[in-house]
């Protein structure tokens, strides 16, 4: 079958809403026509997409495996658009992403002003995103922590971080200096493998309310400290890698020279002062 783009965004429409009127609503158009071609896409596929009731909808398993993969089809086909008419325009512009808890404000300002023709764009990954907005295009470059696929990118080695456990105060362990992970043994890990949240507030609401522990860096759990949550060094862990990539077939141009530019600004001096400025800042 040939892949209608438009039955897939009102798919992915349906899908986020979890309600055919909401998704209507958001898309402009009459319900009845939205539910119509649904039908025809479900008949399309041979197979249903979606369990209606009257309350709500809710995806099939077929649903599911859709709707993750038209998340990266209707981004990929947007940053083709976005691309073609900014070289239409002429315009240069670069898109930097960074994970949880790593910042790349000092580099991208260095950067601008270094690149006064070049329009930058920063973009927050969610937590189990890694390496994904690099493959579909919608970032250019990306600071990440490893584990990730590296895969036809060009990385570069910025530093290393700790992993820390974070636990809510009422805890058992959470009057510990520190822990090893023989003293986690047995004590529910929240991950992305296990149970995926969108963000990292709801992983840390789930942590507070008692559902489970997580590993996260050192970074995260400053970036998101809360009165009712602890984080304890874990002293057998080994540290994660910080690095920036950049997919191998865009090593020239912007990309490449803020990759070169952040990695001498973001690594940590030996002296542990932050790195020098440009000479023309």
């Amino acid at each position: 079958m040939d892949l209608d783009l438009r039955k897939l965004r009102y798919f992915v429409a349906v899908a986020e809403h979890r309600h055919f009127g909401r998704a209507a609503r958001a898309l402009f158009i009459a319900q009845p026509v939205l539910s119509r071609q649904i039908r025809v896409f479900e008949r399309e596929f041979g197979c249903p997409l979606l369990e209606r009731t009257t309350r709500s909808v809710e995806l099939t398993p077929a649903g599911q495996r859709l709707y993750e993969e038209a998340r990266r089809i209707t981004a990929v086909v947007d940053s083709a658009v976005r691309r073609v008419h900014e070289a239409a325009r002429g315009e240069q512009r670069l898109v930097v992403a960074f994970a949880p808890g790593l910042h790349v404000s000092h580099a991208v300002r260095a950067f601008a002003r270094s690149h006064p023709d070049v329009a930058v764009d920063v973009f927050p990954l969610r937590w189990w995103e890694r390496d994904a907005p690099l493959r579909d295009g919608r970032v250019h470059v990306a600071y990440l922590r490893r584990p990730f696929d590296d895969t036809g990118l060009r990385t570069v080695a910025v530093d290393r971080e700790t992993k820390v456990a974070c636990l809510p105060v009422t805890h058992p362990l959470a009057g510990r200096p520190a822990l090893t992970t023989a003293d986690l043994d047995g004590e529910p890990l929240l991950d992305g493998k296990e149970r995926r949240t969108s963000t990292l507030e709801g992983k840390f609401e789930l942590i507070a309310s008692g559902q489970g522990i997580a590993l996260v860096p050192a970074s995260v759990a400053d970036s998101y400290s809360r009165p009712d949550l602890v984080h304890l060094p874990v002293t057998d862990l080994q540290p994660v890698e910080t690095c920036l990539a950049v997919p191998q077939d865009d090593c020239t141009g912007p990309a490449a020279d803020f990759l070169d530019l952040a990695a001498a600004l973001l690594r940590p001096r030996a002296d542990g002062a932050d790195a020098p400025a440009p000479a023309d800042e």
